[in-house]
């Protein structure tokens, strides 16, 4: 298959590294929070930052559709064309709204629904990973490739919670557990998209979420398949940003993950029946 046109991935990057600058100047300067929801957040930060790479792809791909997290009309929004790009434009908008320095954007160019060029920036470490389909993945330039470790006790693993967590707490921490008692250590940093990038890096061994969007996880999925790492459904699935849950791993921790999923949904569903 022929490499995408160079472009596509210039854009990609030019547009999260704008965003970048967007966020760090905002941070300086003050900006509006609102409530989509109990705890979740919509900053004046995003909406600009949407609308700036709404500007850019009208500019340069007037045929391309755009699907991003606050302006879409929803998830299948397509207008028919096969070149679709899926914006986040502040993942971690909760960290931003606290000053915690844990958040980025992220961009995937879609064509005929498969991710095929990512770009994800961290301004506040001014890391720029990058992948294209079949050309393996990158942070500033220098090659990504994901850990080595292949067994849970030796893994960092980082997860996160969608925003009616409070409705689902016993199951999402029942999870949490479950991966606590098998791994090293867990984290939970408020970012899908670097969570999925700090697997490529090979800072976590695996990464596991439900309940998300295809704007979390459409550049980090590519990013971490190109960084050798394996991507899938907690169920073991075929990856589908749409699906709305995933496991991300090195590979070679990725049927143990699965593996404390289904005993944990399993004992969870005895419980239920008692």
């Amino acid at each position: 298959m022929s490499r995408p046109d160079p472009v596509f991935l210039a854009t990609a990057s030019e547009i999260v590294l704008r965003a970048g600058a967007i966020q760090l100047s905002r941070r300086e300067s003050g900006f509006r929070v609102d409530k989509k929801g109990t705890i979740d957040l919509v900053t004046e930060v995003d909406l600009e930052c949407e609308r700036m790479c709404r500007a850019v792809i009208a500019e340069r791909f007037p045929d391309h559709d755009v699907l991003a997290e606050e302006l879409s009309s929803g998830p299948a929004e397509r207008a028919g064309s096969a070149y679709r790009w899926v914006f986040d434009p502040l993942d971690g908008t909760t960290n931003y709204a606290h000053g915690l320095p844990i958040f980025c954007s992220s961009l995937a160019l879609e064509i005929n629904g498969r991710p095929e060029a990512a770009a994800v920036y961290d301004p506040t470490r001014a890391e720029l990973f990058t992948a294209e389909r079949g050309e393996g993945a990158y942070v500033n330039g220098t090659r990504l490739r994901v850990s080595t470790a292949d067994r849970l006790i030796d893994s960092l693993l980082v997860t996160g919670f969608p925003y009616d967590v409070h409705q689902q707490s016993a199951d999402l921490v029942g999870m949490f557990g479950a991966f606590l008692a098998q791994a090293r250590a867990v984290r939970r940093l408020g970012s899908a998209a670097l969570d999925l990038c700090y697997v490529a890096a090979g800072r976590f061994e695996a990464f596991w979420e439900q309940h998300l969007k295809p704007w979390d996880v459409a550049a980090g999925a590519l990013i971490v398949t190109e960084a050798g790492g394996r991507v899938t459904g907690m169920d073991g699935s075929a990856f589908d940003p749409v699906a709305a849950h995933l496991v991300a791993s090195n590979g070679h921790v990725h049927d143990p993950m699965l593996d404390v999923i289904r005993g944990f949904r399993a004992e969870r569903a005895r419980q239920r029946t008692e």
